[in-house]
C-alpha cells in the first residue's frame, strides 16, 4: 500500500509531566484536554508531538498519556487515560480505530455509507476528524501533535474502513504552516475522478464536495434528525432554514413532501441543495431562497407565508466564550420567527451547534419562547448526535435538536 506523499519524519521524545491537583483531577476523570496553566513540571525542550507522561502529584504513577502541543493553551492533548499500561505505537493506534469502528457497526447495518469513523477527542484522536463518504476517506487535521504519527495511522484508516481513495484537509492553521508538506485537499492514497462524491445515508442519495467543502465536505452528526424530519413531512410543505446543502430538504422530498423551500445565504450552498434533491425521485416541489435567514423569515412572516414543517439549523454562534449570551439572544429569535412560520398543527424544529450553550440551556430558551406565544404546544423529542458521533467528555456534546409540535 502506497501513499502519495512524503510523511514527515520527526523525532519525538518522552516528556515527564506534573500537574497541579485540579488538572490531574481532570485527567484522571478521563477529560482529554490538560491546559498550561494546569502544569506544574515539564521538560524544558518540548516540542509539539512529543509524548507526554503525566505522573500523579504523590505517588508518582503514570495517570494519563497526551500529545504535547507547543501552539495551544491545551498544551496536552490526552490520547490514552492510564487505568491500563500502554505502548504508544502504530498496533495502539491500530486498536484505537478498531474500537472506533465497532461502535459504527449498527449504523452501517442501514442503507448508509457515509459515517465519522472518528470523532475527535470522542474517540482519543485529539485534533484529527475522519469521515467515509462510499468508498472516500477525509481525513481533517485540526493540530500539528499528529504530524510524527500520521503514517501508521492514515494506513490504518484506510485498511479498516477499506477505502480505495483517501483525502487530506487540514485546518487554516495546519494550511498556513510550513513544518509540513501536506496540501488541503490533495489525495493521499488512490485516485479521485470528481471531487464531488456520492454517498447514501438511509436510502438517500447525497454528495459532498471532498476536496473544497466545509469541514470534510458534509454535516454527518445531524443524519438521524434528517432522517426522521424526511419520515414526519409526508404529504407536507416544509421549510429547511440554513440549508445548507440541503440535507432536511432532501430527506422530506424523497419521504414524499408536496413542497419544500430551502433558505440560505450562500447560493453555491443551494445549488447542492438542488443537485442533491435530483439524486432522488421526488414529485413535490423544490423551492430555494438566497438571504440571510432572519430577514427572509421576516419577510415570508410578512407574506403571511406557514409550513406544516420548520427546520431552523443554523451554524454556531458561540465560537468563543463572550458570544454566549448573544447566541442566546439569536435562538430565542429564531424560535420566535419559526413559531410564526409553524401552520397549524405543524412541527417546529430547533437545533444548535453551538457547545459553549449548554442542551439544557437551548431547551429551556425554546420552551420559554414557545409558552410566551398563546398555542399551544407540546415538545415532542428532545435529540443528539447520531451513533457516529459518540461523546466522551461534557464539551464533545455539541449538538441539540428540539422537535415541538403545535397542537391549535
Amino acid at each position: 500500500m502506497t501513499f502519495n506523499m512524503t510523511f514527515v519524519k520527526k523525532d519525538t521524545k518522552n516528556l515527564a509531566v506534573k500537574l497541579n491537583a485540579k488538572g490531574e483531577q481532570f485527567v484522571v476523570k478521563g477529560h482529554p484536554w490538560v491546559f498550561s496553566n494546569s502544569i506544574v513540571k515539564i521538560n524544558d525542550d518540548a516540542k509539539t508531538g512529543d509524548l507526554a507522561i503525566i505522573f500523579s502529584k504523590n505517588k508518582n504513577k503514570v495517570v494519563g498519556f497526551g500529545l504535547y502541543d507547543a501552539n495551544s493553551p491545551i498544551r496536552i492533548k490526552i490520547i490514552h487515560n492510564a487505568e491500563t499500561k500502554v505502548k504508544i505505537d502504530a498496533a495502539f493506534f491500530q486498536h484505537k480505530i478498531e474500537l472506533a469502528f465497532e461502535k459504527r457497526l449498527e449504523l452501517l447495518q442501514t442503507n448508509t455509507n457515509s459515517y465519522r469513523l472518528l470523532f475527535g477527542e470522542n474517540d482519543g484522536f485529539p485534533g484529527l476528524i475522519a469521515d467515509v463518504y462510499d468508498t472516500v476517506l477525509v481525513v481533517k487535521l485540526y493540530s500539528e501533535i499528529w504530524l510524527p504519527y500520521l503514517e501508521p495511522i492514515l494506513k490504518s484508516l484506510q485498511q479498516i474502513s477499506k477505502a480505495e481513495t483517501v483525502v487530506m484537509r487540514l485546518s487554516r492553521s495546519l494550511q498556513n504552516s510550513t513544518n509540513h508538506s501536506l496540501k488541503d485537499g490533495e489525495v493521499i492514497y488512490g485516485t479521485l475522478d470528481n471531487e464531488v462524491v456520492e454517498f447514501v445515508e438511509h436510502d438517500v442519495k447525497f454528495s459532498a464536495n471532498v476536496i473544497k467543502g466545509h469541514k470534510t465536505g458534509y454535516f454527518l452528526d445531524h443524519r438521524d434528525n434528517r432522517r426522521r424530519v424526511g419520515e414526519m413531512s409526508k404529504g407536507k410543505s416544509v421549510l429547511d432554514v440554513f440549508s445548507y446543502a440541503g440535507g432536511f430538504s432532501v430527506h422530506a422530498l424523497a419521504k414524499g413532501a408536496t413542497e419544500v423551500t430551502s433558505l440560505d445565504i450562500s447560493k453555491q450552498a443551494l445549488d447542492m441543495a438542488r443537485e442533491n434533491g435530483k439524486l432522488n425521485a421526488y414529485t413535490g416541489q423544490h423551492k430555494t431562497i438566497s438571504g440571510d435567514a432572519f430577514i427572509e423569515m421576516k419577510a415570508l412572516i410578512q407574506k403571511g407565508k406557514t409550513y406544516d414543517v420548520v427546520v431552523i439549523d443554523p451554524p454556531s454562534f458561540a465560537k468563543q466564550q463572550s458570544e454566549i449570551d448573544l447566541a442566546k439572544k439569536k435562538y430565542a429569535q429564531l424560535a420566535e420567527l419559526g413559531e410564526k412560520l409553524t401552520a397549524k398543527n405543524g412541527l417546529l424544529v430547533l437545533a444548535s451547534c453551538s457547545s459553549r450553550v449548554l442542551a439544557q440551556a437551548f431547551f429551556d430558551l425554546n420552551s420559554q419562547v414557545l409558552n410566551s406565544k398563546s398555542r399551544l404546544f407540546e415538545t415532542e423529542l428532545k435529540t443528539k448526535h447520531d451513533i457516529d458521533h459518540p461523546i466522551a467528555f461534557p464539551e464533545g456534546a455539541y449538538l441539540k435538536c428540539g422537535y415541538y409540535r403545535f397542537l391549535e
